[in-house]
């Protein structure tokens, strides 16, 4: 592609690459100057244009970005067509969005005409949503670079949308001398709240003392009648692998498979399993509905992505979420 300043006797096919207006014209940026419209340019007085002209070692932007976001969808992901150079990609169904950072960061590398960007890996995301955008930055991109561009994308699933599917979930909430109803209740309304935004129901919720034979009680109750997963919100949080809900999970049979978590508010959190369901210690903060470390671990539990320690420990980049004021040991007490 040449680009520049031109002389109009030899611009038709060029695209303009600013607006022009004349006497009787108003030629916007990107139109692709014909015979009549060079014409009445030479009328209205107007002798160059900037503009580029494309040669056949390259791709019209339009082309090559559609090319390059059909190339870069996966499952649950649908592009509109291309209009300027841009492609968006949008998610077909509630869920989570998978993206490969490694070949995102690759492709961005190949040339400075090419460009996509996604959300963040594992973010949940409703049916419509935009979670990708393909943009070729000049007027038409090196066909060589669109061809490697377009392989490397289908190389692996690069951007895909995992929906979430139905389940129903069991919730022990443990409680202590002296402790008030509403917090129960609050506790209850807002899991039930975060599982219906993702498609799933609150089923049964169990009330027990805090004391591992409660604890186990309860899951062992809510597996047995089919909950799954199984969450306990405990009066107290959790903060040893000794301590009530841990130890709770593993009189029942469970095991647990992480404790704690790189992400704040969120740090408190358990995962577990008992009879292939997950088991969840849920984390103080998840009483305010503001997103913390408990969402993101529901949320691809929802929709059946396998969560490993590993999985938890990597959520430390971009893992220090927004204070919740109200938590009961805030980050910055007393300050």
């Amino acid at each position: 592609m040449t680009f520049g300043e031109i002389d109009v006797t030899t611009a038709q096919g060029a695209i303009l690459a600013h607006s022009v207006r004349a006497e009787g014209i108003s030629f916007k940026k990107g139109r692709v100057l014909s015979g009549a419209d060079i014409i009445e340019l030479k009328q209205a007085g107007v002798l160059k244009v900037f503009a580029a002209c494309i040669e056949n070692c390259d791709v019209h932007e339009d082309v090559a970005a559609a090319r390059l976001a059909d190339a870069v969808c996966g499952a649950g992901v649908v592009r509109q067509a291309a209009a300027t150079g841009r492609a968006n990609i949008y998610s077909s169904h509630d869920g989570i969005v998978l993206v490969d950072a490694g070949l995102v960061r690759a492709l961005n590398r190949l040339h400075e005409a090419v460009t996509l960007a996604t959300l963040t890996p594992f973010q949940a995301v409703e049916a419509g949503q935009m979670v990708a955008t393909v943009k070729i930055i000049p007027f038409s991109a090196p066909a060589d670079i669109v061809d490697e561009a377009a392989e490397l994308a289908g190389s692996g699933a690069l951007l895909s949308v995992v929906p979430f599917t139905p389940h129903r979930a069991g919730l022990v909430l443990t409680r202590t001398a002296g402790m008030k109803e509403t917090l129960l209740e609050k506790s209850a309304s807002v899991i039930r709240d975060r599982l219906e935004r993702h498609g799933s129901k609150l089923g049964d919720v169990i009330e027990v003392e805090h004391t591992i034979a409660g604890v186990a009680d309860g899951i062992k109750r809510l597996r047995a009648s089919g909950h799954d997963p199984v969450l306990v919100f405990g009066a107290s949080a959790i903060v040893d692998r000794g301590d009530v809900v841990p130890a709770g999970l593993e009189a029942a049979g469970g095991q647990i498979i992480h404790l704690g978590m790189p992400v704040d508010p969120g740090n408190l959190l358990m995962l577990g399993n008992l009879e292939d369901s997950a088991v969840i210690g849920v984390p103080s903060c998840a009483r305010s509905p503001k997103l913390n470390g408990f969402d993101w671990v529901l949320g691809r539990v929802l929709a059946g992505i396998d969560v490993r320690p590993q999985d938890i420990m990597d959520m430390g980049a971009g893992g220090l979420l927004m204070e919740i004021a109200s938590r009961p040991s805030p980050r910055e007490a007393g300050r």
